[in-house]
């Protein structure tokens, strides 16, 4: 059995190491960050789903409003509770969670003395969306240069922050086999999402993100958000995930009915074997770029093999000829974002790591290095108005139009699974749950 306490116990150690670093090296003594405040719907008094300040949530796993936290290097952090009295919403004692004895707690009954219990501090930075009572408070509000810092230091995971992912791996993996059953059972979109939360023990609005779960062509549109009644797909891309103490896990599958065209079950495969091959090449000091790279050239050539594209693997990724049919990134950062933070980040200071000039719209480029928690997700899909174009240009007879046309019903194909890189390599986080 995970002992969380411990874990949690070192990870807010090295927060506290690269906080104090990151202080330094911006000229503060203190750091300040709020869970933050509702989001309420203009003109409505309907409130958002809520979500804690990232940086909070990094420190602390307490749900809800307008905590603070007060940081000051070799100091345990001070942690002031909102808890207020409240006969119109839930409010749950915070009892002995394993991670409070980290903390220094103090409790406030309402906003106002939230930030009076804060009292006077000097040569301090403030982070999250409560800015005008901490601008009144004589703090600097969300300094560009130190949040660049702490960025930096949340793309590598503490131990605490990978079994965190690989307990909601648990869970969405529990998801992923109900929406499997569902699906080759011929239900529609909103009955396998509603197997998934159902088996996952969810509701919609826990969910790091809205489910993707798109029968046949609507596996083409990247982020599709309907749930339509439509049954007896032949195809499913199900893009899926939950999340535990705020840290994400997020996995996709693509799976085929018995009665899917054979050509694209052809694909199918072919892509399952791209991913595994792509997560096999993870290792410290490649940057994510060349990886990225990888995957064009691989996907190029099962096109090349399926008779989709009359072009080497080269000759395809140098003309753009595979771009259409993988339209974006391999992957993104995981963490307490679902897309983390600093993907792009070359250095502590925010300084931008550019893109190969192949692939200009990477969402992430940095160089990959061990404690790093990120997916890799390989798509092949076949969107109209991407290859429009390419009707039209002096590529055109590098593709076959016929067979494109043939397969476009079927949609799109997405393989995704969460990866910690490790000092010699990498350990797959989704496959012990998730084999297929």
């Amino acid at each position: 059995m995970t002992d969380f306490s411990a874990l949690f116990h070192a990870h807010i150690a090295e927060r506290l190491r690269t906080a104090a670093e990151a202080l330094a090296q911006t000229g503060y003594d203190a750091l300040v960050i709020s869970s933050g405040r509702v989001y309420t719907h203009f003109a409505d008094d309907q409130d958002a789903p809520f979500h804690p300040t990232p940086h909070f949530a990094h420190w602390c796993p307490m749900a809800g409003p307008h905590h603070v936290l007060v940081v000051r290097p070799g100091q345990r952090p001070r942690l002031i509770r909102h808890a207020p009295e409240d006969f119109w919403y839930e409010q749950a004692p915070l009892g002995h969670p394993f991670w409070a004895s980290a903390f220094e707690i103090e409790e406030a009954g309402n906003v106002e003395d939230v930030w009076k219990q804060l009292g006077t501090l000097s040569r301090a930075a403030y982070i999250g969306n409560e800015t005008d009572r901490a601008g009144t408070a004589g703090l600097d509000v969300n300094p560009t240069l130190l949040t660049a810092h702490l960025d930096w230091h949340r793309t590598t995971k503490s131990a605490y922050e990978v079994a965190c992912v690989e307990e909601a791996t648990v869970i969405a993996a529990r998801g992923h086999h109900a929406a499997r059953s569902a699906f080759l059972s011929g239900a529609s979109e909103l009955e396998i999402h509603h197997a998934y939360v159902q088996a996952a023990g969810i509701v919609d609005h826990e969910m790091p993100y809205g489910s993707i779960v798109a029968l046949d062509e609507k596996g083409a549109i990247l982020h599709y958000e309907g749930k339509r009644g439509v049954k007896h797909g032949a195809v499913l891309l199900m893009d899926a995930g939950a999340q535990v103490r705020g840290y994400a896990a997020d996995i996709t599958r693509t799976l085929i009915a018995p009665h899917c065209d054979r050509r694209f079950a052809a694909l199918v495969a072919g892509m399952e074997q791209i991913e595994l091959q792509l997560c096999d090449m993870v290792k410290p000091k490649m940057p994510y770029g060349d990886l990225h790279h990888q995957g064009h050239l691989l996907i190029a050539g099962l096109l090349n093999e399926a008779g989709i594209l009359d072009a080497t693997p080269e000759e395809a990724v140098e003309k753009g000829l595979s771009r259409p049919f993988f339209p974006h990134g391999l992957g993104h950062h995981l963490g307490i974002q679902v897309h983390d933070v600093a993907g792009k980040q070359g250095s502590p200071d925010g300084t931008l790591e550019p893109p190969p000039p192949q692939h200009p719209t990477l969402r992430t480029t940095r160089t990959i290095d061990a404690g790093q928690v990120f997916t890799v997700e390989p798509g092949l899909y076949f969107i109209p108005m991407l290859l429009r174009p390419f009707r039209e240009n002096g590529h055109a007879a590098k593709f076959n139009w016929t067979l494109i046309d043939e397969l476009t019903p079927c949609g799109g194909i997405r393989i995704e699974d969460n990866l910690l890189v490790t000092a010699t390599g990498h350990r797959n986080l989704t496959r012990p749950h998730l084999p297929h």
